[in-house]
């Protein structure tokens, strides 16, 4: 039995890798596609700082107000902006259909790293996995194999020890 379990497992380690990379491209598509949609449904536009952003050790970006001019009326959100620029500095943000201000458009290059980062975790999830199936098993097998053998030493050892048994 350890033999095929063994068998079985490693046929599924290594012929579910191409299975695993399909994953990385199924991702790939579906963030691209997220990406396109995010391109056109988001438009950006300048607005400015209302307040000064200070500068913070270690901090690159943080929230602050801004406002804009979009069909002649005033806007106001908050947006993430980079910091340590004083109040009036033009910044871009984006806003989404309704003029709501959102993420930038996912690029190319992010829709590549999570595909990758999906396909590497596919990769690596099914032979570990597999190893822990056989970890398992190897586990399983010892108990019985153990007990099995602690019953026929129960029967032997007293003819070897010519003790009575107990």
């Amino acid at each position: 039995m350890q033999w095929w379990v063994g068998r079985l497992l490693l046929v599924l380690a290594v012929g579910g890798i191409p299975a695993a990379l399909a994953v990385g491209l199924i991702v790939h598509q579906d963030q691209s596609r997220a990406a396109e949609t995010e391109a056109a449904t988001r438009h950006p536009v300048t607005a400015r700082l209302v307040a000064d952003v200070p500068a913070a050790m270690g901090i690159t970006s943080t929230r602050a107000a801004v406002t804009w001019n979009a069909d002649g009326t005033d806007h106001r959100a908050s947006a993430v902006v980079s910091s340590g620029q004083p109040a009036g500095t033009p910044v871009r943000i984006w806003l989404d259909e309704r003029g709501e201000v959102v993420p930038r458009p996912a690029g190319a290059g992010e829709a590549v790293a999570v595909a990758l980062t999906a396909g590497l975790l596919a990769v690596t999830a099914l032979p570990l996995l597999c190893t822990l199936v056989w970890k398992g098993t190897l586990h399983v097998l010892d108990r019985r194999r153990y007990a099995e053998w602690d019953a026929e030493w129960q029967q032997i050892e007293p003819q070897w020890t010519r003790r009575q048994p107990s």
